[in-house]
């Protein structure tokens, strides 16, 4: 019965957090975007965003995304350029970058 009990529980932990990622809307992650593409412009001038932000984007968590939307408000400020440069140092999303920027090469 123990076991029973622990197993349900980490089964509704685990769904839990599909719905965290299920909260954050495509409305959400769409000006979440907008705030990235500002940043990586800014950062890089010249290069096309676009790649570079959906890549960032997709490795972002619930969180992170939220923060992020979140500056399309209150405005970018040192902390959202400082989420979106660590998300995108992360050794997935530079796999990203790079598949991504070999793509718009070839």
């Amino acid at each position: 019965m123990k076991k029973f009990v622990l197993i349900s529980t980490a089964a509704m932990m685990l769904a839990s957090c599909d719905s965290a990622q299920e909260a954050v809307t495509k409305g959400t992650r769409d000006t979440a975007k907008t705030v990235v593409n500002q940043v990586v412009e800014d950062k890089f001038p010249g290069l096309n965003a676009a790649p570079i932000t959906d890549c960032i984007i997709d490795n972002a968590s619930v969180s992170e995304i939220l923060t992020i939307a979140k500056a399309s408000v209150v405005g970018v400020q040192q902390d959202t350029v400082d989420t979106v440069v660590g998300i995108s140092q992360r050794p997935e999303t530079a796999a990203c970058i790079a598949k991504n920027g070999l793509k718009l090469l070839g």
